[in-house]
């Protein structure tokens, strides 16, 4: 599409209860678009206060997706750029926090020339500008926008008034509104029932928003009665009442819209060209269904029992396991369970593969230790990732270099070997909120490694979130004693990569390689990860 041609706007919106799965909604659109060759990009919208989510707890908010430009965002931001495909950066979530924030150091700096500051027009218009921020200069064809929340929320008012002010200045044509609601079935009547859906509608259509598709979450298909039902009630084309069952993987998602002409049904009303593609992932989704392979893997960390705290964790494994011809299998490993060699081998002796998840504090730091050791003695495929890393650099100084009690000085101050010590650009940081060395960074790959074997390339970019890195003190010692330091960033002479040679494949990063593994391409680590555990259940059948 020409740079003349006006800006396309999808409203993603939410009723009846939070969780019905907005953001997979978005980012399903956001790929049927894209599979037409249009250039989509899409915007979360967060109501809540907070300015981000870095300083949340994951028990509350579930992953923080950090981007390459060092953004701590919503983990709806994941699944826009696995199913997209698109790098993308802090102006692509915005919080009710930093709108507030925004135009109150305005009216401190005097920008509003004494006026008297309200919700309208100054919070809506700020608002606005940020929707239109993401597209200017003109580089997308369609900016989806998905508000967090639910419909009728008190704090999402102001994100729904400033999507009906754009709507009215855009056009019939260049906007639709996507409402993504619940019918529950009733199992005492044997019943669906549409009444939570039809009190969603009107609560939209009281703030001056009406929907022009209804995306229903059901667990049973919706009749025709029901959708002829709903569309009466909502004023919706019945044909435009789309349901939501629930698949097996997300990933099925874009082709159910599709099943159902959602694309073509957009792209209509939108006056967009294109036809749509969907091929790539229907032979994904057969290689997902049909594994030749079933691996076992253990996760071990901290917050074990919330799956959401490692979303794109098991993302990437999907992504691999295709790749390999191969299921998955996860094993949820709370390390504060992991007590002595009996646990691990208790634990581990049925696993193909290790992998040691990111986290925070000391709570279950030896548990982790010990999983290190387990997967180094025994030769199991391991991949750690940032806290990963620093752990098996603890293992290794221990149990092989010799340093007795050798520890980070996040889980002890006063160890005699701080082999993890914390960055000297963080100890005069005070500050809890973005204040962690965020975002991408270079690293340098030395030819002849298991990860440049994953890489296939000398020099790579990753994200990063932490503040405690390997002390070069010890660096020299490690590496006598086998230690291959794979990876470096050469500008902070910082130690990115660390694998042992002698080892099947054994490979840990400082870095967080889960968030940018893609529908479309698995990363090289969790690939060749997969790949090795692959091997490992082989040898062991």
């Amino acid at each position: 599409m020409g740079p003349k041609t006006p800006v396309k706007y999808i409203f993603v919106l939410g009723g009846v209860i939070s969780g019905l799965g907005k953001g997979i909604a978005a980012a399903s659109i956001g790929y049927l678009l894209k599979s037409a060759g249009l250039r989509v990009t899409i915007l979360k919208l967060d109501p809540y206060l907070n300015v981000d989510p870095g300083t949340m707890n994951p028990y509350q908010h579930g992953e923080v997706f950090v981007l390459d430009d060092g953004s701590e965002t919503d983990l709806d931001l994941g699944h826009y750029e696995r199913f997209i495909d698109l790098d993308m950066g802090k102006i692509n979530n915005a919080t009710s926090g930093q709108v507030y924030s925004t135009v109150l150091d305005r009216e401190r700096r005097g920008d509003y020339l004494g006026a008297t500051i309200q919700v309208i027009p100054h919070i809506t218009d700020e608002i606005i500008s940020r929707i239109k921020l993401i597209n200017t200069p003109k580089k997308y064809d369609v900016v989806i926008c998905e508000v967090g929340g639910t419909v009728g929320d008190i704090e999402s008012q102001p994100f729904m008034e400033a999507i009906r002010q754009l709507s009215l200045e855009v056009g019939y044509h260049n906007h639709t509104i996507v409402h993504v609601t619940l019918v529950p079935y009733i199992l005492a009547s044997e019943e669906l029932k549409t009444k939570p859906t039809q009190h969603s509608v009107m609560k939209l259509r009281e703030i001056g928003l009406s929907p022009d598709m209804i995306l229903a979450r059901t667990e049973y298909p919706l009749t025709k009665d029901v959708k002829q039902k709903i569309g009466l009630f909502g004023n919706v084309n019945p044909d435009h009442v789309i349901e939501g069952t629930e698949v097996e993987s997300i990933y099925e998602v874009p082709l159910t819209l599709y099943k159902q002409h959602v694309g073509d049904i957009i792209m209509e009303r939108l006056q967009l060209p294109g036809k749509l593609d969907v091929s790539y992932l229907e032979n994904f989704i057969s290689k997902y269904k049909k594994p030749k392979h079933q691996v076992n893997i253990a996760m071990c960390g901290k917050y074990t029992e919330l799956p959401d705290a490692y979303k794109s964790v098991l993302e990437a494994f999907i992504h691999a396991g295709v790749e390999n011809d191969a299921r998955v299998n996860v094993h949820w490993v709370s390390t504060e369970d992991i007590k002595s060699d009996k646990d691990a081998e208790r634990i581990f002796g049925a696993m193909d593969g290790i992998l040691l998840l990111p986290g925070f504090g000391s709570r279950g730091s030896e548990g982790k230790i010990l999983s290190c050791k387990y997967a180094r003695e025994n030769n199991v495929p391991f991949l750690g990732i940032c806290l990963g890393l620093q752990c098996a650099v603890i293992e290794f100084a221990r149990n092989v270099c010799g340093l007795e009690n050798a520890n980070s000085t996040e889980f002890n101050k006063k160890t005699p070997y701080p082999v993890i010590d914390l960055m000297e650009s963080q100890r005069a940081i005070k500050a809890k909120g973005g204040t962690m060395r965020l975002g991408a960074y270079d690293c340098e790959i030395k030819s002849g490694t298991k990860t440049y074997n994953a890489y296939r390339q000398k020099k790579i970019s990753e994200r990063h979130r932490h503040r405690w890195e390997v002390n070069n003190r010890y660096r020299e010692r490690l590496e006598k004693n086998g230690l291959k330091v794979s990876g470096v960033n050469r500008e902070l002479n910082l130690v990115e990569i660390i694998e042992l040679p002698d080892h099947p494949w054994y490979v840990a990063g400082q870095f967080h390689p889960e968030l940018k593994s893609r529908v479309s391409k698995a990363h090289p680590l969790f690939r060749d990860f997969i790949k090795a555990s692959v091997k490992n259940l082989k040898k062991r059948t």
